[in-house]
């Protein structure tokens, strides 16, 4: 009887279990809850700035802004290169780092301070969208929005290992460099000179290190979460979008754009036994001119065919920014039809070397190479007579037109003056800084950008799609040999099609402004109302220097 009983408990137990599993699995899965009320829904404009951080991260990056375009083809990219890129970026950050730390060796007990380990990880930066500026400078403008969720593994060793294990960066960025030349920008990092990032999504950093393993404030039931979520906020409050957060890398001093100082007259003279580059014995020399720092093409002079000994005697005018720190780079170059030109030597002339307002001829052995680094080979490459005059341009008449008016100028500008006021006479640079526009809407598209038109030369802005408000900041020059007071200076807004279509380009306005004012005055901070444009209003800076 007993043994009975204990088998038809067994079998009641087995056989029961799995029918209350299965039994109870249906009841959760199949029934819905009767109390189960619908959520609150309300529009975003009665939320508070804490509700909108709490949903920010779920909105799509498509939908707070539309410019940003997906980059599948440059993630499948950086996966693949990312090995490479770990150990070129490490490599990168030991040498940086390693005069830094010398400066602290032997200084405060410090024995030494070395990365004993540094890997960023086999799991590579995600860009999820990337926004891309055109401009006609041959300058880059990227917003690459980049969520990295990484296993680094960085052991810095002082006195004390302090391994980061793990972090977590999300949001997208903004970066600026030149294409034409990264080095001009920033001397010791090749790329960036700041850095500028906005966070779209989550703003997070986590990190973990030995002294949360052991301990402290992680093992208090609800306080870890308490802390990370009061950083997060903290953080968010920084540069969760709209705000921003620009991290300098270098001092601004000594990157920022600096104002035109003075114009560089060079005249090219000749050149003497010239390298012969030719299958017949002869090269086709020309000369390129350029300062340091400056972004503008390079001034080139004509061709001599099968010339060794050419001669020139052209004149070309450089805008000065630096005197003290800006050098003349010449190259000397063999034209070949087709292919790459051959460079036949290079030199370079710091301006610190001239006089203001005093010619100086110069004669210079071409060098294969003008960087300090790279080793010279004793080939003789020739010599080029340069002569060179830098003409500072005059004090600013402190008669400016003041502050920016608050009302507009609808017509061109223009002031009757009595007869006797001359105007200055000689050479000079006039400067037009379109900063922005207001209210301008095109039929079709809006995607604006301002064209400037003097004396049949064309300057064109970069575009900024889809905005009736956008806002350049740009500075255009044109070098003048006569003070412009007969002229009048063109500026049209004009919105231009990104797709495939008719009427690519559409004009949302023009104005034209005289010129008098801007010679008798020096400068011209106004804004205009737009001509063929209901409510369209241009803003435009206008300066005028003489040498």
């Amino acid at each position: 009887m007993g043994f009975l009983s204990s088998f038809l408990g067994i079998l009641g137990f087995g056989i029961g279990i799995p029918i209350g599993l299965l039994i109870g699995f249906y009841l959760f899965v199949f029934s819905e809850p009767k109390d189960v009320e619908d959520p609150v829904v309300r529009p975003l404009s009665e939320m508070d700035t804490a509700d909108l951080q709490d949903i920010l991260p779920e909105i799509p990056l498509w939908v707070k802004n539309p410019n940003y375009d997906r980059v599948d083809w440059l993630n499948k990219f950086l996966l693949d290169m990312w090995p490479y890129l770990d150990k070129a970026i490490c490599g990168t950050i030991r040498s940086t780092a390693q005069p830094m730390f010398a400066e602290y060796t032997g200084t405060f007990q410090i024995e030494s301070i070395e990365f004993e380990n540094m890997s960023l990880g086999t799991l590579p930066p995600t860009i999820h969208g990337l926004k891309v500026y055109e401009t006609n400078e041959k300058e880059l403008v990227m917003e690459p929005a980049i969520k990295w969720a990484g296993n680094p593994n960085i052991v810095l060793v002082l006195k004390i290992d302090v391994p980061q294990n793990h972090s977590s960066v999300s949001g997208p960025t903004n970066i600026r460099g030149a294409t034409d030349n990264f080095e001009t920008s920033c001397a010791y990092f090749s790329m960036f000179c700041k850095h500028c990032g906005i966070f779209d999504g989550e703003a997070t950093r986590r990190f973990r290190n030995e002294s949360t393993r052991r301990g402290y404030y992680v093992h208090i039931p609800g306080l870890y979460r308490f802390v990370q979520e009061t950083i997060k906020k903290q953080v968010a409050s920084l540069y969760l979008w709209p705000q921003t957060l620009e991290i300098p890398i270098l001092d601004a001093s000594t990157v920022a754009i600096k104002k035109p100082v003075g114009i560089l007259h060079v005249k090219v003279v000749q050149a003497h036994k010239l390298l012969k580059m030719d299958l017949l014995g002869s090269s086709d020399p020309y000369v390129k001119l350029s300062l340091s720092g400056d972004r503008l093409p390079a001034k080139k002079t004509t061709i001599k065919k099968k010339n060794l000994n050419p001669v020139w005697n052209e004149t070309f005018k450089l805008i000065v920014r630096d005197p003290q720190s800006q050098v003349l780079n010449v190259h000397v170059c063999d034209w070949d039809k087709v292919g790459a030109h051959d460079r036949l030597g290079s030199q370079v002339v710091p301006l610190k070397l001239l006089t203001p307002t005093e010619a100086k001829e110069f004669t210079l052995d071409l060098l294969k190479n003008t960087s300090i680094s790279e080793p010279q080979n004793k080939k003789q490459r020739g010599q080029i007579v340069v002569e060179l005059t830098y003409d500072p341009f005059k004090e600013d008449n402190e008669e400016f037109s003041g502050p920016l008016d608050s009302g507009y100028v609808r017509k061109e500008s223009g002031i009757d003056r009595a007869s006797g006021n001359e105007s200055p006479g000689g050479a000079g640079l006039l400067l037009v800084t379109v900063h922005g526009a207001e209210n301008v809407e095109g039929e079709r598209h809006n995607n604006p950008y301002a064209l400037i038109l003097l004396r049949g030369e064309k300057k064109k802005s970069k575009m900024i799609r889809k905005t009736r408000d956008p806002l350049w900041n740009e500075e255009f020059q044109f070098m003048l040999e006569e003070p412009p007071v007969s002229d009048k200076i063109h500026i049209e807004v004009i919105s231009k099609r990104t797709g495939i279509g008719f009427r690519t380009k559409e004009s949302l306005g023009h104005v034209v402004i005289n010129l008098a004012d801007v010679v008798h005055n020096g400068r011209i901070n106004q804004k205009y109302h737009l001509l063929d444009s209901k409510n369209g209003v241009v803003h435009v800076e206008l300066r005028w220097k003489t040498i």
